[in-house]
């Protein structure tokens, strides 16, 4: 069993930054794929990024368009999102997700899942 828990959420006004973490019990963490997911209400969980085990690889959606970075450290068994120049649509509820890969990660195939953390951006 995996517990994955996110914190950094909050309320940025538009073109701010925050920093997204995703800290990961049970199981060893260097093991697992790991990545962002986000959501609003009355839509599916869209794809937002993804890192392989060892943090060499990394998918990102193409809304990201080079303002958000996934990041790793698995000495702390934890997993980062730095968003920038955020925008009133980044808002959703975030989450954390682990899988066996990354390419497939991002498809939403995965074995755990956060409770969400809220990223309200406001114009």
């Amino acid at each position: 069993q995996v517990q994955l828990v996110e914190s950094g959420g909050g309320l940025v006004q538009a073109g701010g930054s925050l920093r997204l973490s995703c800290t990961a019990s049970g199981g060893t963490f260097s093991t697992y794929a790991m990545g962002w997911f986000r959501q609003v209400p009355g839509k599916e969980r869209e794809f937002v990024a993804a890192i392989a085990r060892s943090g060499r690889n990394t998918y990102y959606a193409g809304f990201v368009k080079g303002r958000f970075t996934i990041s790793r450290d698995n000495a702390k068994n934890t997993v980062y999102l730095q968003m920038t120049s955020l925008k009133p649509e980044d808002t959703a509820v975030y989450y954390c997700a682990a899988g066996a890969d990354a390419a497939v990660l991002r498809y939403g195939r995965a074995g755990y899942w956060g409770q969400g953390t809220q990223v309200t951006v406001s114009s």
